[in-house]
């Protein structure tokens, strides 16, 4: 459960000014929003997905339904808003810095109430796997039912949210910077380091070797492997590594959805000594 999005990006040697236009050097559009990156992610790795989120009515919105019908996601529970689908407008400089703005739009309109109607999917799942790019309140309301019913919970709480929260979950993968949030939560903390891997209770989990390309993603792949990894009743430690796995996987291609592995390709670099 959690978001979808569509990500512009805009390049240009530069920023504009105010009040100035420039001519820019590239445009793209492109699949995103945690949630449906990590529905994506697990369903790759050979996982039955169905998730739960709130797009327009826009052809941005369909485009989701699109992408869902290719990789195998169930979206049958998605609500259809009145209002626009998530969009991001990505300004990037050829430096590298950029700037964005972000409109939630139809993510807005996803409440409790639906999430009381996607109860009875949830109560039929190995593992719900929730980000906060939704309505906190509904995320943290899904946990609550989801444990409720006796299923696995993970919160991805990315982005981190104003204020510190305790939501009662059973796993919590935050990155370093995201992990203060959290520090007072329930559950088995699971913290994201980049290139260093990630760390479970007092444990390390080495990164995979990877040549970086793009690390845009990287904590996406990691929270869909290491769900699946739960869902097939591997260990904690598996699991992480599954996740460590997938995240070196994921930078080594630019863009997300290009960069969430198959399971053969998990398998090949889960075989990779570290």
């Amino acid at each position: 459960m959690g978001s979808y999005g569509v990500g512009l990006t805009f390049g240009s040697e530069r920023v504009p000014e105010r009040g100035e236009t420039l001519i820019g050097t590239l445009f793209r559009t492109d699949d995103g929003g945690k949630g449906s990156n990590q529905a994506v992610g697990a369903a790759r790795l050979g996982a039955e997905v169905s998730f739960l989120t709130a797009v327009g009515g826009d052809e941005f919105g369909d485009r989701a339904f699109e992408l869902w019908a290719r990789e195998g996601v169930d979206a049958s529970a998605v609500l259809r808003s009145a209002e626009p689908t998530m969009t991001a407008a990505i300004l990037v400089e050829s430096s590298g810095d950029n700037r964005i703005v972000i409109v939630p739009g139809a993510l807005s309109s996803l409440t409790p109430a639906h999430v009381d109607g996607f109860a009875g999917r949830m109560a039929e799942a190995d593992v719900l796997l929730v980000q906060l790019e939704i309505p906190v309140e509904t995320a943290l309301h899904a946990l609550a039912v989801a444990r409720q019913a006796g299923v696995r919970t993970i919160l991805n709480p990315a982005p981190a949210p104003a204020k510190p929260i305790t939501p009662a979950a059973d796993y919590l993968v935050p990155n370093e910077s995201e992990a203060p949030a959290v520090a007072r939560a329930e559950g088995t903390l699971v913290v994201t380091l980049g290139e260093q891997g990630a760390r479970i209770r007092d444990n390390l989990v080495s990164a995979f070797p990877a040549r970086a390309a793009d690390t845009t993603g990287a904590g996406d792949a990691f929270c869909a492997a290491f769900a699946v990894a739960l869902a097939e009743q591997r260990s904690d430690l598996d699991a992480v590594r599954w996740g460590c796995a997938a995240g070196a996987h994921m930078v080594e291609h630019p863009g997300v959805i290009p960069g969430l592995p198959t399971r053969a390709e998990l398998e090949e670099r889960l075989a990779v000594v570290v």
